[in-house]
């Protein structure tokens, strides 16, 4: 529908209002007063106001460490005018009462602002629903925003009611990620949305197995445990590694047996997909996702040459202090553009999230204290959120991503230890914990956690060990991905050394396409200061090169190497070092420039855009 709607004025400033306190209503309300949003709920019950206002009260600091935002104010009220005066959201969240919800949204019609913006929680009704009593003006600004239930799970739905304006969406995107929610978007109406699909599936089937009594239940949960968590696998990314041909003929399998139709699985395979020669990974034209070429490939073969995104650590400054840090947006080329964080406490690793767009990065803080932090912000500096609090964690050094997951791992150098959690902070564990004692000696030294790599394919992270400086005593281990049942990070029994004596390892990176290890080394001349790989068999071991030797150097003359990043699309990799350098060479270390030098930086990690 087209409509001359506009983003309401001045929202960061007027009140987000939830219609009923109950146990996901006051929920709700913590998010967005978490984001630095005044919030009211209105509830008649004057028991649920008084247990809505408690919730937020007891609980809004901890969601606020995931927004990184000093919280709104929050009231609660009985009478709806009061409520929904000058407010830019209004959301309703009332019992599950189609004709309720139908009169709720004719009232807010009459008494919320005109451009105001008008939401549903209804997992059971589409918004579409609820507006036979309003105006087509009001229904281009309805929409539904279903959530689960936080903070365990922050997902939020976006739904049309048909009629909404195409430009909410991205408003209501962008306004759900300052409240630090993943919003998807239904593309259009669907009973049940995205997830609650899904999950009707998967119950529909295994219902169907238990009644005809081909499995058990703890048999199904203990498959689905191996098939899907442990091994991280995933729907439509499973379809493309099997291949869609394949997946086609056993669909196609079913329909004759069971009677069904073939018009949204086979049929929709063979005219979207098959017929077009996309059959999934062992396609060159992709399958239900595109070939890693067409993502970056350019009219001349080349993929597009990367921004930078690159951690001065501010220790060269001309007057350095323990915040004097900065994330720097550099060109290919090597040129400053500019500077998109600074005051940073110690910067010292940084991923970026390709499908959210947002950066991630950790802060050492004063090394020795547990003051290190890790931080997210949209690639341009904006909208920065606290992931880890200081106080939870010493010196986060080297982070990276496991994006299926949607889990960021990072060491702990002097800490001893290798953390993940979830984007948000939820969920942080010690992965690997040898902080066996509480007191500071002399061995804690062989076991600082400086860098970390996942590989979801292998079902394993690699991190590095660096001993000493300069003592030759480095190593590398790994570790499955999912902690032995019953063991935790400081005694699971899957630590496995992967390579050791080494310089000094710091930092890592992982080429899963062709099972190349790769790390970045600050060991002394003439084996240190210097980048090596390592080639991994397919259980994700080294494979010797020589009788004596399982990995090779690549280029040396480094100045305290630290940074790695490969850029496969070009064939490249670019290195930092404290010197104040940044790097580029090919795959196998030739050519190796300089591309920019600065005597008062000093560089850590880096990061493609």
């Amino acid at each position: 529908m087209k409509c001359t709607w506009q983003p309401p004025q001045n929202y960061r400033s007027r009140p987000v209002v939830v219609l009923g306190a109950g146990v996901l209503g006051r929920r709700i309300g913590c998010i967005w007063a978490s984001a630095g949003y005044d919030v009211r709920i209105r509830d008649p019950s004057e028991q649920q106001r008084s247990d809505g206002l408690a919730y937020i009260q007891e609980n809004v600091d901890a969601y606020a460490q995931k927004t990184g935002q000093m919280p709104g104010q929050y009231t609660a009220h009985q009478d709806m005018k009061d409520a929904v005066a000058n407010a830019w959201l209004v959301i309703e969240a009332v019992p599950e009462k189609l004709e309720l919800k139908i009169a709720t949204f004719a009232e807010l019609e009459a008494l919320a602002p005109e451009d105001c913006i008008l939401a549903s929680n209804s997992s059971s009704y589409k918004s579409s629903e609820m507006i036979e009593k309003v105006s087509d003006a009001t229904k281009a600004r309805i929409l539904n925003m279903h959530y689960y239930m936080p903070p365990g799970c922050m997902i939020v739905e976006l739904m049309t009611d048909g009629y909404t304006d195409d430009s909410v969406f991205p408003f209501m995107v962008e306004r759900s990620k300052e409240a630090a929610t993943l919003p998807y978007v239904a593309r259009k109406q669907s009973t049940g949305f995205i997830f609650n699909r899904l999950w009707a599936a998967i119950k529909r089937e295994v219902l169907t197995i238990l009644a005809e009594g081909v499995s058990v239940p703890d048999e199904i949960d203990s498959m689905w445990q191996e098939m899907f968590i442990k091994a991280r696998n995933s729907p439509c990314k499973t379809m493309d590694q099997v291949g869609l041909d394949t997946v086609a003929f056993i669909e196609d399998h079913y329909i004759r047996e069971r009677g069904l139709s073939s018009e949204k699985t086979v049929d929709f395979l063979k005219r979207n997909y098959l017929d077009d020669g996309k059959l999934g990974n062992k396609s060159a034209k992709g399958g239900l996702y595109p070939p890693v070429e067409d993502k970056k490939a350019t009219g001349n073969g080349k993929a597009t040459a990367p921004e930078l995104l690159v951690l001065d650590v501010g220790l060269s400054a001309a007057n350095p202090s323990t915040t004097s840090g900065e994330i720097l947006k550099v060109s290919s080329d090597g040129k400053v553009q500019r500077v998109l964080a600074p005051n940073q406490a110690l910067p010292d690793g940084i991923a970026v999230e390709p499908l959210t767009g947002r950066m991630f990065w950790t802060c050492m803080g004063v090394p020795g204290k547990d003051d290190g932090a890790v931080y997210s912000a949209n690639v341009d500096g904006s909208g920065i959120q606290t992931v880890v609090p200081p106080g939870r964690i010493n010196t986060p050094k080297q982070l990276t991503l496991d994006t299926e997951a949607q889990k960021l791992y990072f060491c702990d150098r002097e800490g001893c230890r290798v953390w993940r959690c979830g984007y948000d902070g939820s969920d942080l564990e010690a992965v690997i914990d040898r902080n066996t004692s509480k007191g500071a000696h002399a061995d804690d030294i062989y076991d600082w956690c400086v860098g970390i790599t996942v590989a979801p394919n292998l079902g394993k992270f690699y991190w590095t060990q660096k001993g000493p400086s300069k003592s030759g005593k480095g190593r590398i281990f790994r570790a499955n991905i999912t902690t032995p049942e019953g063991h935790s990070g400081a005694t699971r029994d899957d630590i496995e050394l992967v390579l050791g004596d080494l310089p000094e390892p710091i930092d890592l990176e992982l080429d899963e396409q062709s099972n190349m290890l790769y790390w970045t080394d600050r060991g002394e001349v003439p084996l240190g200061n210097a980048l090596y790989r390592a080639q991994l068999n397919e259980s994700g071991l080294p494979v010797p090169i020589e009788s004596d030797k399982k990995y090779e150097m690549l280029t040396k003359h480094l100045k305290e190497a630290i940074g790695l990043k490969l850029d496969l699309g070009n064939g490249h990799i670019y290195l930092t070092d404290l010197g104040g350098n940044i790097y580029r060479c090919n795959m196998d270390g030739s050519q190796k420039e300089k591309i920019h030098s600065n005597d008062y930086r000093a560089f850590t990690g880096i990061a493609l855009l």
